[in-house]
C-alpha cells in the first residue's frame, strides 16, 4: 500500500472513531496547519538550527503533516500527484542554469 494512503487512512480512522469529521472543515484543516507550522517554528525560536529540540521538531513536523494529508483528503487530492505537479512548475520558474547557488524569487532570476 501507498505510504501516504496508509497514514491518511490511520488519521481518518482515528478521526472518525472520535466523531472529530464534523470539526474537519477545509477551512478548519488549513487553520489547524498554519497552527501547527508556527509550532514547528517555536522550536527553532532563539536558537540555532543545531540547538532545536529534534523530538519537538518530530512532533510538530508529524502534526504539520497529518493536517495537510486530511486537508489533501477532504478535496481527493492525490498528494504525491500535486507535489509532482508543483516540482514541474518550479523547474519551470527555476531553471538550473539561472538558479544554482541563488536564493532569489524566480522573477528576480
Amino acid at each position: 500500500m501507498d505510504n501516504i494512503k496508509e497514514i491518511t487512512g490511520v488519521l481518518l480512522k482515528f478521526r472518525d472513531e472520535r466523531d472529530w469529521s464534523q470539526f474537519h472543515t477545509a477551512k478548519d484543516l488549513a487553520l489547524a496547519l498554519n497552527i501547527e507550522a508556527g509550532e514547528l517554528l517555536e522550536a527553532f525560536l532563539w536558537k540555532s538550527s543545531e540547538q532545536a529540540d529534534i523530538d519537538k521538531v518530530k512532533e510538530e513536523l508529524a502534526d504539520v503533516f497529518a493536517f495537510a494529508f486530511l486537508l489533501a483528503e477532504k478535496y481527493d487530492l492525490d498528494v504525491k500527484q500535486i507535489v509532482l505537479e508543483k516540482m514541474e512548475q518550479n523547474a519551470q520558474k527555476y531553471p538550473v542554469e539561472k538558479a544554482r547557488g541563488v536564493a532569489k524569487k524566480y522573477t528576480e532570476l
